[in-house]
């Protein structure tokens, strides 16, 4: 595992970016193809500009899963994070072996999460792209987080520090 700290965004991106890209080029020389998880947020913003330009890495040979989603919020709106992957990386990169979003206008969100937890569950994930929240999140997941599930993908209330961050990011 890499962690990365430095106080230039334009930096650590760029080397975040190109520690994701060595890493998701060799998974597809070693199996023929990477999967990738990517999450959303300003702390993404450097690393998704710099991981689209990458030039060692095969896009068609990538399946990305998407890491969380507002429920009830269409792709459409401002702050889904939908849009957000689709604007800052997918429509950047060209087709992908897949994409699996996390759709959270589907009506039942709990199948939702059943439906991308077979598929996570099915693949091997070489690199995930995230960021921690303001108070220690990670893809929505506030202290003190369920550390003893096994599911990849839950509903979870925000809590007021989490809402109060995600409005201050606008």
């Amino acid at each position: 595992m890499n962690v990365l700290v430095s106080d230039d965004k334009q930096q650590l991106g760029a080397r975040a970016a190109d520690l994701a890209a060595s890493a998701i080029a060799a998974a597809i020389r070693e199996r023929g193809g990477a999967n990738i998880i990517l999450a959303t947020g300003a702390s993404q913003f450097e690393m998704l500009a710099a991981l689209v330009g990458a030039p060692n890495v095969d896009w068609p040979r990538v399946t990305m899963f998407h890491l969380d989603e507002y429920i009830g919020l269409p792709a459409t709106h401002p702050a889904s994070f939908r849009k957000y992957l689709r604007e800052r990386f997918v429509e950047n990169v060209g087709p992908l072996v897949a994409v699996h979003f996390v759709e959270g206008d589907r009506p039942d969100p709990q199948e939702e999460c059943r439906r991308l937890g077979q598929l996570i569950a099915a693949v091997r994930i070489d690199v995930a792209m995230v960021g921690l929240g303001e108070n220690g999140h990670l893809a929505f997941n506030d202290p003190p987080a369920d550390f003893q599930t096994e599911e990849p993908y839950l509903v979870v209330n925000l809590d007021e520090a989490c809402r109060r961050q995600q409005l201050g990011e606008g």
